[in-house]
């Protein structure tokens, strides 16, 4: 089979290579996937930077989500036979056309959607529900910030939030403002042009933040927080402002961490503010059960319509490095998929 290796961090011309190695065979609780598609994720450009210290040892196989048929079962699976078009949830090893999925992390694909549509449900869909409805209780009228508003979880948030009755504000560059009134963001901000914090005032006047949903990190954390109202809950799910275009400069990335800010857990107690972060690998290695839950209620939520899958742009899987500067470069709306 065909699995394309991280070889050399950097850029992503220089990253990749494409080799032919042997098939996975599952072992007990597992499934292998043959491959039609699978997803790109911001995780994937810090990995090929060299920054994610959860990534293999290079050379390695990189991608955590893919759609395609099972092509074996391995013992103590029940419920899928050969044949099967899923959406899986991969520990790395998505870049192949084959891999191997434990079976909490794999689901039937929704009626109606393709391998393209359902690569977005795994990952993204997955990690907006567990940090909208886990972690999150939201009311009806809340008001909500979701940073990078028009990107894989973005999207999935915004749809999460407009269904709970929340005033959603949304951040993006100017150019995707289309797309998220068409999901009803309430107030859209371009964070190329205007301080998303000074337009929230503004536009806002004495109200505050109930919910934040933060992917960039850095600087962009630490306005949003100072924007939280009373009972407010931060949840941060990214580091994006780490990377910058195509370039990765390690003071930039201290910068990111020291504009976090450093906070008391006392501070948060007398306002009665929450601070929550999110890592969907770690809930999928240590707490399976609750993923294999998350995966299903996504998976019934995008078959009552009430997510909808959007794929920004498919590339053939010989393009993966046009398909990594597409997504780093934040050219994206929705989904980036490669396919087989």
């Amino acid at each position: 089979m065909k699995a394309i290796y991280l070889t050399k961090y950097g850029d992503a011309d220089k990253a990749f290579e494409t080799r032919q190695v042997e098939k996975p065979r599952a072992q007990e609780d597992e499934l292998i996937i043959q491959v039609m598609s699978f997803g790109l994720n911001f995780a994937d450009v810090v990995a090929r930077r060299g920054m994610y210290p959860e990534a293999p040892k290079n050379p390695c196989v990189l991608g955590y989500d893919v759609g395609g048929y099972v092509h074996e079962v391995g013992s103590g699976v029940e419920g899928f036979v050969k044949g099967d078009k899923v959406v899986a949830l991969t520990r790395f090893g998505g870049y192949s056309e084959f891999a191997v999925a434990r079976k909490e992390a794999v689901a039937l694909i929704p009626s109606g959607y393709s391998f393209d549509l359902s690569v977005a449900l795994a990952t993204q869909a997955c990690t907006a529900y567990f940090c909208a409805i886990e972690s999150v209780n939201l009311h009806p009228g809340d008001i909500v910030l979701i940073q990078a508003a028009a990107g894989g979880v973005g999207s999935m948030l915004v749809q999460l939030c407009k269904h709970k009755g929340c005033y959603v504000i949304g951040t993006s560059s100017g150019s995707k403002h289309y797309f998220l009134e068409k999901l009803g963001v309430d107030l859209c901000i371009d964070y190329t042009k205007d301080d998303f914090a000074k337009v929230i005032v503004e536009k806002l006047g004495p109200k505050k933040l109930d919910v934040v949903f933060d992917s960039i990190g850095g600087k962009t954390f630490s306005k949003a927080m100072k924007q939280l109202a009373p009972g407010g809950k931060m949840v941060n799910f990214g580091a994006a402002a780490q990377i910058h275009g195509s370039k990765t400069n390690m003071l930039r990335s201290l910068g990111v961490v020291l504009g976090f800010g450093l906070f008391s857990p006392l501070s948060f107690l007398m306002n009665s503010k929450s601070l929550i972060a999110v890592n969907m690998l770690k809930i999928a290695d240590h707490r399976p059960h609750v993923f294999n839950h998350v995966l299903k209620a996504v998976v019934r939520l995008a078959e009552e319509k009430i997510i909808v899958s959007t794929v920004g742009k498919a590339f053939p899987a010989e393009d993966i490095v046009d398909a990594h500067y597409y997504l780093e470069n934040r050219n994206s709306i929705g989904k980036v998929v490669v396919r087989w």
